[in-house]
């Protein structure tokens, strides 16, 4: 015991690890460093709008009204935080495995295990949330209304599956001009939105304004409550946001890169997602906007604009093809990270010429094909049951984000390493009211009953198939554990 004490005490006073002794993952071994600042920048910038703005806010909007624009607000804060404690942590130390790595490093092989599967639960269910839009989104166009949803989403998922696998390079120039098509798009929207309500100028026999929300029930046309329940869904709009936490350990010079493209998504989010939804609200009475197709195509099919419904439907397919993207990305490298340590699939860790983690971008998208399946049998229900999941996946994966970033600050405070002047404000406070938050989210996911109750009733056998997971691991992790000390 005395032992222990002394170390705790040499710790308090002795100066922070200088970098040559920190944490190395194997992990992150034998990957290149071709992302580029612009490829970081756009990434962030773009990488969380997808799906959940696209398609889900028109059936959040029917539910909810314009008050679903303060539900984005709430949550785009705490998304912001979120990510920003990420960005401390990847300026301490960059990592492809992002907090995974970290988890590993502050709470060891149980911590990175934990948080590995649940970031993995979020997007092998948002790769089939993203196949499903797009599905959806090619159901636009009369070309494909009589092909089935299923074959769509297969094709939808063949084609990203093919794309990603070839290098990062090509990863990153695909994101890049993924993103700048919906930030390019979504500037168009607000533009000649704004422009709609500042003349009054009629959509579909309907006169935009004030009027649209003061005439139809006000801020909140069905209440508060409905406000509250759709914020589980809301909070899948931004499942995006770490993943320039993951990118950065492919990129060279992150200290430079990552402060001004973290620093950019609370802008985007007061802009992009609050704006539009403010506009939406504006230009059409709530009820006009539905589930079962993007409110921005909405606005411009009523509009009655040649072909401009049919560039929109365009752009959101783009959105969801990116987020698919992106989730065979970053899934790739976290269970690279895994793998090297024993508790994912060995098959996982496999690389090929391009640098590129293809076992666990494979492992990922078989699950996509599993989604291909739930199109075929629940093609109604698929979006909305997938996306409940993939909110858990999400819940799970901020708060062991959080998580790692209070056992960060904490080692700070007793001297054991140095945090970088880029830093999550307000800490340890920030970290805690975020945890509280996402409890609560899981709450209203109960409270909302039907799927979300169905899916909450889960959790129990999420965390059972967890510990028993870790039974079948650990082993494998200890022999690996050994031969690298």
């Amino acid at each position: 015991m005395s032992d222990l004490s002394d170390l705790s005490d040499r710790t308090l006073t002795e100066a922070p690890a200088p970098a040559s002794t920190r944490h190395v993952d194997a992990g992150d071994e034998g990957y290149s460093k071709d992302l580029k600042s612009r490829h970081i920048n756009m990434i962030a910038i773009g990488g969380a709008i997808g799906t959940g703005l696209f398609l889900g806010a028109g059936g959040r909007l029917a539910g909810a009204g314009p008050s679903l624009a303060i539900a984005y607000a709430v949550c785009g804060a705490f998304a912001f935080f979120v990510v920003r404690a990420l960005g401390e942590l990847v300026l301490y130390r960059p990592s492809s495995g992002a907090f995974v790595s970290y988890a590993r490093e502050f709470m060891g092989e149980k911590g990175a295990y934990t948080a590995g599967w649940l970031y993995f639960l979020n997007w092998s269910t948002t790769t089939v949330a993203d196949i499903t839009a797009a599905a959806t989104y090619a159901h636009f166009w009369s070309l494909f209304t009589d092909v089935p949803q299923w074959v769509l989403a297969f094709i939808a998922l063949a084609v990203v599956l093919t794309a990603n696998l070839i290098s990062v390079k090509y990863f990153g120039e695909m994101e890049f001009w993924f993103s700048l098509v919906k930030v390019a798009a979504l500037v168009v929207f607000l533009i000649v939105g704004i422009w709609l309500v500042a003349t009054s100028h009629e959509i579909g026999g309907h006169t935009p304004g004030l009027a649209s929300v003061t005439d139809n029930g006000g801020l909140f046309p069905s209440g508060v409550l409905p406000m509250l329940l759709v914020i589980q869904g809301v909070v899948f709009a931004y499942a995006s946001v770490e993943l320039c936490g993951v990118a950065a350990g492919e990129t060279e010079n992150p200290e430079k890169i990552m402060p001004k493209a973290i620093n950019s998504i609370m802008w985007r989010v007061g802009v992009f997602y609050v704006g539009s939804v403010v506009l939406l609200a504006l230009l059409l009475p709530y009820t006009e906007y539905s589930s079962d197709q993007s409110p921005f195509v909405t606005v411009f099919d009523k509009l009655g604009v040649p072909g401009a419904a049919g560039v929109m439907n365009l752009v959101v397919l783009t959105a969801a093809l990116s987020s698919l993207n992106s989730g065979l990305y970053s899934t790739g490298r976290i269970l690279r990270s895994m793998a090297i340590s024993g508790s994912a699939p060995k098959f996982t860790a496999r690389m090929n010429k391009g640098r590129v983690p293809y076992g666990g971008v494979l492992f990922t998208a078989a699950f996509g094909v599993a989604g291909v399946g739930l199109n075929y049998f629940m093609e109604d229900e698929a979006f909305e049951l997938v996306l409940n999941f993939a909110s858990l996946g999400i819940l799970g994966t901020w708060a062991m984000v959080m998580i790692c970033s209070l056992h960060f600050w904490r080692r700070a405070r007793q001297g054991r390493l140095q945090r970088p002047a880029y830093r999550l404000p307000w800490a340890p406070y920030t970290q805690v009211v975020t945890l509280v938050f996402l409890a609560a989210v899981l709450v209203l996911m109960w409270c909302d009953g039907g799927v979300g109750r169905t899916t909450v009733m889960f959790v129990p056998v999420i965390g059972a198939a967890l510990v028993g997971g870790w039974y079948l691991v650990r082993g494998r992790v200890a022999e690996l554990a050994a031969a690298r000390d």
